[in-house]
Formats: C-alpha cells, structure tokens, sequence
C-alpha cells in the first residue's frame, strides 16, 4: 500500500491508469499536460503532474515543463478526491480547487478528467 502523494504512489497511479480499459480509451489522441500543487500536506506542499501523450500516462512528482493548465487544492480536497468522496467538477464549482492555464483544453479533456479520478479511487492508498 503506497503512500498517498509518494513516488511508490506516483508508480502506481501511473501503472493503474495504463492498465484501465476506461483510461486508455479516454486518453487515445489525446495531449494533455497537469501540474497539481497540494498545499498543506503532512509533509509540506507538494508538486506532481499528469502528462499524457502518444497513448500513454505518467504521474510523477515535480514540475512539468509547459503545462497546460494548473490544479491546486490543499490536502484534505486532495484526499477527498483521491478516495472518490468529493467530485472533480463540484470541488471546481465550490472553489475547493484552482485552476489556471488552458481552460479550454480542460473542457476538452473532462472525459478523460473524470476517468482519471475514477482509477485513482480504486488505488490502495494509505492517508
């Protein structure tokens, strides 16, 4: 059971979402780069992306050189997200998440949005 935000969990993430049927499908033609900040973690803010092109997802910590767009949530929204508790869209509507870039390329990519929240609520993850 990976930690939730560690590299072990990035690994995971990045296997579960190249595994799913549903992701793999959400992700065919599409160029996608996320930068998430998580303010507020136990160890500190933290920085990870999702980048995802030629067919294929990475999750990893650290900065993603030209991103499209930007996520920050602190912690708690974070894990609320992460275990399914709390939709993506209602987080956005209710202010609980920023974000900032291509707005446009967000709205595009909702489809694949959403799936990837689904897969990473089927992670085993300790909080």
């Amino acid at each position: 059971m990976a930690k939730f935000l560690s590299d072990e969990y990035m690994q995971e993430a990045t296997a579960a979402l190249n595994e799913d049927p549903g992701f793999q499908t959400a992700m065919a033609n599409v160029d996608l780069g996320l930068q998430f900040v998580v303010t507020g973690a136990p160890e500190g803010d933290i920085h990870y992306y999702l980048k995802v092109a030629d067919g294929t997802a990475t999750m990893a910590r650290g900065e993603l050189p030209d991103a499209d767009a930007s996520v920050t949530s602190d912690y708690d929204t974070s894990v609320a997200l992460s275990k399914g508790e709390l939709n993506v869209q209602m987080a956005f509507m209710t202010g609980k998440i920023k974000v900032g870039g291509n707005m446009a390329k967000i709205m595009m990519n909702q489809g694949l949005i959403n799936e990837f929240a689904r897969v990473q609520s089927g992670l085993d993850v300790e909080y």
